[in-house]
């Protein structure tokens, strides 16, 4: 599993304009994206930051992702700086490429930190979740 966030500021006077951006591109990638888990977009109350977290089923999902939503980012340039991305888990090579390359368009870093120790629930059952007596 990968969990894929990034952070951005939001440049002054975008809010509205990228808020509607942001729908639309949600829009297109849970049209486009099956097997993505999760794609959440959440602002600061101020409405200075962004941050977007998407949760991968694997390195593949945020491949397609960002092939599939890649050529969209560039729509958001005058909208934010990207402050960074940091990626939980272990990517493939080419998604570490493919996220070095999203912040030569819009800035930022890119941080790795692979799992050390964890579980995923994902998909469990309401019985799975429950500790035995």
């Amino acid at each position: 599993m990968i969990l894929y966030i990034d952070t951005s500021e939001v440049r002054d006077g975008a809010l509205e304009e990228l808020k509607r951006a942001i729908k639309e591109l949600v829009d297109f990638i849970e049209a486009k994206e099956p097997r993505l888990i999760a794609y959440n977009v959440y602002f600061s109350d101020d409405g200075t930051r962004m941050t977007v977290v998407s949760l991968h089923l694997d390195s593949a999902s945020l491949e397609y992702h960002l092939e599939v939503a890649g050529p969209l980012f560039g729509g958001f340039v005058e909208l934010v700086t990207l402050s960074a991305i940091h990626i939980y888990g272990e990517p493939s090579e080419k998604v570490l490429q493919q996220s070095h390359e999203k912040t030569r368009l819009l800035g930022g870093i890119v941080m790795v930190e692979p799992l050390h120790a964890g579980f995923a629930r994902v998909g469990a059952t309401a019985e799975q979740g429950t500790t035995p007596t």
